[in-house]
């Protein structure tokens, strides 16, 4: 039996690049949630590492960031999350609220 994390990268086509940006970091590692930070990157692209307690949940992973990457088409973005088994519907949260936090950096004082 495997014990321990999992870590999952996923590299998605990006759109718009996002620019540079404070890195913004929302959620919180722990029991049914989860951690998420976005930083800047170079290139066009929006890589995204997931480190999950929750083993075997890849295909899972894939749609639900496949699913976000669809609404949001982020570019020059990475994004980390560090998981403690959050839900599908946490995780969404969890990344709306990051790009929340980003649009907000972004708006003229």
């Amino acid at each position: 039996m495997d014990v321990g994390l999992e870590t999952l990268n996923y590299d998605f086509d990006g759109g718009t690049p996002a620019g540079a940006f404070a890195p913004v970091l929302v959620g919180v590692v722990g029991s049914g949630n989860l951690e998420v930070l976005l930083e800047p990157a170079e290139g066009g692209r929006c890589a995204v590492q997931v480190q999950t307690s929750a083993r075997g949940f890849g295909p899972i992973w894939q749609a639900v960031l496949g699913d976000f990457q669809r609404r949001h088409g982020l570019a020059g973005v990475r994004l980390s999350l560090h998981d403690m088994g959050a839900t599908p519907a946490v995780v969404s949260l969890r990344l709306e609220q990051a790009v929340a936090e980003w649009r907000d950096q972004r708006r003229p004082a």
